[in-house]
């Protein structure tokens, strides 16, 4: 038997569109009152340079009026412009991605801002954000030009765009910034890379990182290392997960899907892919997130099988499953703020009937109790599509979701304290 899916309701009035991107930050501010979003005037568009989005919150207190703080033209529809708290500097301050005039910086055009959304101050910083560190005092930066060759979906356009850009080279990587001198360092570089425990699959192809995540104590980041000779096919990217020190120490591999590439043959066709082939590989590794200072959740092989998978940072690198035989498909999953027993995630849409899964695992327990089930339309294809990407809020009690169910790009909040209070 069925059971009830917990309350579920939209933010705002439905007026505009509204979305917040990515899975692995909280929308939510410290009180759980105030969620940060983007605002559009349309649920789907090709992107370009300048086409603009309205930085702001919803005050869930005063009947969801969303307060605009800022508008921007450095975003996509899969992680917004990197939307998020500075909860390491203040709880008013916010941090975002925006196209500034400035030809002469690492990535000519693209930088951040720090805004207190309460007294409007801003600051500008030379690098765009990827993440930020929970204590505040830095963030992790790449080229969004370079990501939209990649993998458009996570990069963004640039005038006359896309050009070439170096496949391997060592004056670009991953950049450390540190937010309140706006000085920056190169943390690793594409070529440094490539040289740690290469593969022969890496030299003739073009590199990229993603999935980039800084740990609770802000000691320890990870990011997936891919590279591929075919972009315009995303079944023939190669993926590793590692680990480093901010200080560009203490690099460890923790898994590698280095594999065979059909695909690569002359006659292969990428655009018989469909939109979500992808993410449901067999060798894909995605969606990592630290579970805690030394653990890390994430969707992909190990040992033979994929699975939902606990890594541990460590030299020894112990792994174990979660959610055996019961957790099958690739989401985007992330451990609740406040009780390590709830794990939260999603399914990409089913492919008769385009439903998607809401999802909590009971890590103890070993269920896993569905809380939603959600449309997607299939005329959204890679780069418009509107991925669920569930978060949580401060305590643990809701859930906030993008969907676009309701035949508008909207955000959800879905109260699942009677869940977790078990």
């Amino acid at each position: 038997m069925m059971h009830a899916y917990p309350p579920c309701r939209r933010l705002g009035d439905g007026s505009a569109h509204h979305f917040f991107g990515y899975y692995n930050k909280t929308a939510w501010d410290r009180s759980n009152r105030r969620v940060l979003a983007l605002q559009v005037p349309m649920m789907d568009a090709r992107l370009h340079p300048e086409l603009e989005a309205e930085v702001g919150f919803f005050d869930t207190q005063a009947g969801d009026r969303f307060h605009v703080v800022d508008t921007t033209l450095a975003w996509n529809w899969q992680m917004g412009n990197q939307l998020q708290w500075l909860d390491g500097l203040s709880e008013t301050q916010i941090i975002y991605n925006i196209r500034q005039a400035d030809s002469n910086g690492v990535y000519p055009g693209f930088g951040s801002r720090i805004r207190d959304i309460d007294t409007g101050v801003y600051r500008d910083l030379p690098l765009p954000i990827y993440v930020v560190a929970p204590n505040g005092q830095y963030g992790l930066c790449v080229d969004y030009r370079r990501l939209y060759i990649t993998h458009e979906t996570i990069g963004y356009s640039e005038k006359g765009g896309p050009f070439e850009v170096p496949k391997c080279p060592s004056d670009d990587g991953i950049y450390h910034m540190d937010l309140l001198s706006g000085e920056y360092r190169l943390l690793v570089s594409y070529k440094a890379l490539s040289e740690f425990e290469p593969r022969q699959s890496m030299q003739k192809a073009i590199h990229w990182v993603s999935h980039i995540e800084i740990n609770p104590a802000s000691s320890r980041i990870l990011f997936l290392h891919r590279w591929t000779e075919r972009v315009e096919d995303e079944t023939c990217f190669l993926h590793r997960l590692i680990t480093i020190n901010p200080d560009g120490t203490d690099m460890r591999l923790l898994e590698c899907s280095d594999h065979p590439l059909p695909q690569l043959a002359e006659n292969f066709d990428p655009n018989a892919v469909g939109t979500f082939d992808y993410e449901k590989s067999e060798y894909q590794i995605s969606h990592p997130l630290w579970c805690d200072d030394a653990r890390i959740v994430v969707w992909g092989p190990h040992g033979g099988s994929i699975h939902y998978h606990l890594y541990h940072d460590s030299k020894e690198g112990a792994v174990s499953v979660i959610g055996k035989n019961i957790l099958s498909e690739n989401g985007h999953m992330s451990f609740s703020p406040t009780n390590k027993r709830w794990l939260l995630s999603d399914t990409y849409p089913d492919d008769s009937t385009h439903e998607r899964i809401l999802f909590l695992f009971d890590v103890i327990e070993n269920k896993k109790i569905d809380i939603g089930s959600f449309y997607a339309d299939p005329g959204l294809k890679k780069e418009n599509r509107c991925d669920l990407h569930p978060r949580w809020n401060r305590d643990g009690t809701k859930v906030c979701i993008d969907s676009v169910h309701e035949h508008q790009r909207q955000m959800y909040e879905i109260d699942v304290s009677s869940i977790v209070a078990r």
